[in-house]
């Protein structure tokens, strides 16, 4: 479909988007109707009766976010267990929940006549602690790929609106800082990544969906080496925050946007206040530490500890190779042959970290 994109004029790409990117609307119905029935077993049987209690499973990845591709998407379902009761506790007990949830879903695979094909995942490892299906649709040829993963239940009920207590990112950064294991636990903040981007406009997702699908095109043709996806789905949001904002715009010009930031990525530093800010003594100064890192440095919104960007230099160097040729393509021409323009986003601000 490379060429497809390439080759589909500026003025055509929400028609792309509506035509091959898009998920179906019966299998989205199907996948949603399947999963909703898994986390409620999850939630309310698979432990019934042991000393392991699910207080919520909480749909994560492009699946809560509402940024599914047609054919094939990754997502995640976060099984939060009241026994875990830290972050180290997580670490530790992995493996044994893994095992246990492997067991029943097993054994509900069997029992269970599902909408789609449920498949269980080969570890591509052995001796993996990790546990993934797919449900398929061989008459669509349409999968979604799901991992299972257990965490701890840090921030209990979550309502959409609201911000942690900084306390629980002092926590966490001490610990992370402890086990060297920064952004370990972002699982542990799913609702809030989800929450991040659910009220976004629809064609702000949209705009996503198009970059994720030239993320995964880079991705055929350079190999597995490049920054993660998260990364770019969390440029694009701060694309169009800096530079554009409305509800309605020119989906070219966005694009454009997101592979020129991608060719800028030595000048990159973003960051978001949501969730947590400079107020908390300790989480302001491990946030500042962190924006002085090398860039590009993009946080996650909803977990410091977790530097999406970082440690692959070299990956950014050939994905901005790879923007720097399609920022030639007909998509980004207007029918006069011009180049669209781009949104005005600045890429080395000024800024300043309050040390309390």
């Amino acid at each position: 479909m490379e060429k497809d994109l390439k080759s589909t004029p500026a003025s055509e790409l929400d028609k792309f988007i509506q035509d091959h990117l898009l998920p179906d609307t019966t299998f989205r119905d199907e996948v949603r109707a399947d999963i909703d029935f898994i986390c409620t077993f999850l939630k309310e049987k698979c432990f019934h009766g042991a000393a392991l209690k699910v207080s919520k499973v909480v749909k994560g990845g492009s699946s809560g976010k509402g940024t599914t591709l047609q054919g094939k998407s990754d997502a995640d379902l976060v099984v939060f267990l009241n026994n875990l009761t830290s972050f180290e506790d997580q670490l530790k007990r992995r493996g044994e929940v893994i095992e246990k949830i492997r067991k029943h879903l097993c054994q509900l695979q069997q029992e269970k006549q599902f909408k789609l094909k449920f498949e269980f995942q080969t570890p591509e490892q052995a001796n993996s602690r990790s546990l993934s299906f797919k449900l398929s649709s061989p008459q669509l040829q349409h999968v979604v790929k799901f991992d299972v993963l257990p965490a701890y239940d840090v921030l209990g009920h979550v309502n959409i609106n609201s911000k942690p207590n900084a306390q629980i990112y002092a926590s966490l950064i001490r610990k992370c800082t402890d086990l060297n294991k920064e952004g370990a636990f972002s699982t542990c903040f799913t609702e809030l990544q989800r929450n991040f981007l659910k009220r976004r406009p629809t064609k702000l997702k949209s705009l996503i969906r198009l970059v994720k699908h030239w993320y995964q095109l880079c991705k055929e043709k350079l190999g597995d080496s490049l920054p993660p996806q998260y990364a770019l789905e969390l440029l694009t949001v701060h694309a169009w925050e800096r530079g554009n904002g409305l509800t309605e715009f020119n989906t070219a010009q966005g694009f454009r946007t997101v592979l020129e930031l991608v060719t800028k990525y030595q000048q990159l530093r973003i960051y978001w206040t949501m969730y947590y800010d400079f107020q908390h003594l300790d989480v302001s100064k491990y946030l500042y530490r962190q924006l002085k890192k090398p860039r590009p440095v993009i946080l996650d919104p909803a977990d410091p500890t977790g530097n999406v960007a970082g440690g692959n230099q070299e990956g950014w160097r050939r994905l901005a190779s790879e923007a720097r040729l399609w920022l030639q393509c007909p998509c980004f021409m207007n029918r006069d042959g011009s180049p669209v323009s781009s949104w005005e986003v600045q890429v080395d601000e000024a800024w300043s970290c309050i040390l309390l």
